[in-house]
């Protein structure tokens, strides 16, 4: 099976199942006499952990990561870092019912047509439960950016109908780890939680929306053909489960202006140039240009429910797929620091390529 890796100079390659014995991966290309921060990493996985709010799952997993190569005296050493987190709360006889049955807007018929055989045991590997991968390999790379002085930063701008108002500033950040659902503003908070709790009580699901901002990212980050930095943050967040989309700076909304109300125009400020605005969202030409790096990644509902729904086996014939398990009622609370970990690596991994001489 390829497509388990991402990145040119640093590459992340997962591995494992949602109730095997663990998920994991191996991060190649990570330079050496990076301070590793065990605590941060933790902290990192702990935002993403299950069973902290009412609206996520239930599943009960501690989340505590290992460390198996590439780490000597709390320093990397430049080899490759091995990294794992063990499955302890696996049910898979809670996917009996699904051995069979194919679940609506999940992988099991596409991933059969493709392979022959399924893991039906919570979506195998393409369960969510995947990105605790990301999530570590993540922040070791924002480790790396924190040396640099770059910074990453996402939350949560839509749940469902509501959503920030499109002016929004994010000036507290602290807000957004406070919030139970990353939300910065407590009166678009408030609005969302009320929405999840009435969703929940009907059995069924909502999606929503994460914006992110890097901060600190020096020009001449990223390839003017394929290897565009828009380009590898598209394919980065796309790669997330659920995610349904993706857009930077103007993004859509560029669609129906002009160029002369798109046009970010060249200014000298503080002796340095950089625009007057930021429409182009930190890119330009696939490079990075200095400004803030900003963009926003659309998520779809969760697709298992506590209804009931109708759906088909291997036979086509119809069968009823119970509403019940472990899920949650929106994931995108909990993928914020699996957008900032993609966000991290792709950065880390052009900054990499950058310093590196020619020849």
């Amino acid at each position: 099976m390829p497509g388990n890796s991402i990145g040119h100079t640093l590459v992340l390659t997962t591995f494992g199942e949602s109730h095997g014995p663990a998920v994991g991966g191996i991060l190649d290309g990570f330079p050496s006499l990076i301070d590793i921060d065990l605590d941060f990493i933790q902290s990192e996985l702990n935002r993403r952990r299950a069973g902290q709010t009412f609206f996520s799952s239930a599943r009960k997993e501690d989340d505590l990561f290992e460390i198996l190569s590439g780490v000597f005296e709390g320093k990397s050493t430049g080899a490759p870092i091995a990294f794992l987190v063990r499955n302890t709360d696996a049910k898979p006889e809670h996917y009996l019912q699904l051995k069979d049955a194919y679940r609506p807007s999940h992988a099991d018929f596409t991933w059969e047509k493709k392979f022959g055989f399924r893991d039906y045991r919570g979506g195998g590997r393409a369960s969510a439960r995947e990105t605790l991968a990301r999530v570590i390999g993540g922040a070791l790379a924002k480790l790396y950016l924190r040396k640099q002085g770059i910074s990453v930063t996402g939350y949560v701008s839509q749940i469902g109908s509501c959503s920030l108002d499109e002016n929004f500033i994010l000036k507290d950040t602290a807000a957004i780890l406070s919030s139970p659902v990353g939300c910065p503003d407590p009166e678009t908070e408030a609005k969302m939680i009320g929405l999840l709790e009435a969703v929940k009580a009907d059995g069924d699901t909502l999606g929503g929306a994460i914006s992110c901002r890097i901060n600190g990212v020096p020009a001449g980050l990223g390839e003017p053909v394929f290897d565009k930095l828009s380009a590898d943050l598209a394919k980065a967040m796309l790669s997330i489960p659920s995610v349904k989309g993706f857009e930077y700076g103007s993004g859509f909304s560029a669609a129906g202006m002009k160029g002369s109300e798109h046009n970010d125009l060249y200014i000298t400020r503080n002796r340095a140039i950089t625009t007057e605005t930021n429409r182009s969202g930190g890119i330009q030409g696939g490079i990075s240009n200095g400004n803030e790096i900003f963009f926003r990644v659309a998520f779809k509902p969760v697709a298992s429910l506590m209804k009931d729904q109708e759906t088909v086996n291997r036979e086509g014939e119809k069968v009823v797929i119970k509403g019940k398990g472990r899920y949650d009622v929106c994931v995108v609370p909990r993928a914020i620091v699996i957008v900032e970990a993609m966000a991290a690596l792709v950065i880390t991994d052009h900054h990499i390529m950058q310093r590196q001489p020619e020849g």
